[in-house]
């Protein structure tokens, strides 16, 4: 008679049971500022408690089905949710079959519905900024234009000591010319190596978009590798990586300038990016519809005014809702 299958969550390494707390703890809605702050100390221990941590963010991440429930309990212990992760079979964990068990276990810190406030990923960030907001970061270096609702870590070490991770949203790195190191910048699966050069990464979603705007690039991820440069740019996910491409770097850049420009973009990838420069939220209902290109140039200033040309252009229905929701069909 086979023997029942381990538990996957009791042959968890110490590191990755701390991990597992460090979530739960998040995922109850009790984590404090000193906490947040205990948790970057945490992470920055080793690349083993970054892996561990990241492992177990994604463990949560597949409890998604359960952000359209509402969380009955909001305050549940760490104890109390870790013992739910105990109990539940591989099967149910990689099948999403979890809505009741994640509701209760506050789900929505981790991912928050309609991205209303910041994840759990966020709050790790050393720098950050608000919706529609955007900033500068000059260091010895090099500078780093921050885009709006974007999130960035430190995470430089005796060994590399310019590393740095962009967790969400779209920044600008400019190295100085006098620069001889190394500066490496990770998204998602993969990082960008470079040493005189300047660039820009987009990381929304799923996906990390890498453009070259000067000098030279080197981008890996989970094995592959290529290089760019100049008006060169490539597309990456967790697991694939595009071919290069030309693209305009002033395009790529606008927001810098305090413009959006589309060129032939999926209409769901533009208000994605719109979605970071204006209060409330566009939500997109038609799947048929997000993926129809679309190609404007807006002021960021004046954003809004893509609302009215997506009703214009696709003879879509809105429906405005409170709190700056607007709903497109």
């Amino acid at each position: 008679m086979p023997s029942a299958p381990h538990d996957p969550i009791e042959q968890l390494n110490p590191i990755e049971r701390e991990a597992q707390a460090w979530v739960a703890r998040f995922a109850s809605g009790k984590a404090t500022a000193a906490e947040i702050d205990a948790l970057k100390r945490w992470y920055d221990q080793s690349a083993a408690h970054a892996a561990a941590f990241d492992k177990a963010e994604r463990l949560w991440e597949r409890l998604g089905p359960a952000a359209a429930l509402h969380v009955r309990d909001s305050t549940p212990s760490v104890e109390r949710s870790i013992a739910v992760l105990n109990r539940l079979p591989r099967r149910a964990v990689l099948g999403g079959a979890l809505a009741a068990s994640a509701a209760a276990l506050g789900y929505g810190i981790i991912s928050p519905p309609l991205d209303l406030w910041p994840s759990i990923k966020e709050l790790r960030a050393d720098y950050r900024t608000a919706t529609g907001e955007r900033k500068q970061i000059a260091l010895n270096d090099f500078l780093i234009d921050m885009s709006a609702a974007t999130s960035i870590a430190v995470r430089s070490t005796q060994s590399n000591p310019h590393h740095f991770e962009l967790i969400a949203g779209e920044a600008a790195i400019s190295l100085r010319r006098d620069f001889t190191g190394s500066f490496a910048l990770s998204a998602g699966s993969g990082q960008t190596i470079a040493r005189r050069a300047s660039f820009d990464v987009r990381y929304i979603g799923a996906n990390v978009c890498v453009t070259c705007l000067d000098g030279e690039l080197r981008v890996e991820q989970q094995g592959a590798a290529a290089n760019l440069e100049a008006g060169q740019q490539l597309l990456y996910s967790l697991d694939a990586m595009s071919s290069v491409r030309t693209v305009d770097p002033a395009t790529v850049t606008s927001w810098r300038d305090g413009f959006l420009v589309f060129h032939a973009t999926p209409l769901a990838e533009a208000i994605e990016q719109v979605n970071r420069y204006r209060r409330g939220k566009i939500v997109l209902m038609n799947e048929a519809l997000g993926e129809r290109l679309f190609s404007a140039r807006f002021r960021i200033e004046n954003i809004d005014e893509i609302v009215d040309q997506i009703r214009q252009v696709f003879d879509a229905r809105v429906t405005s809702l409170p709190g700056g929701l607007i709903v497109i069909s």
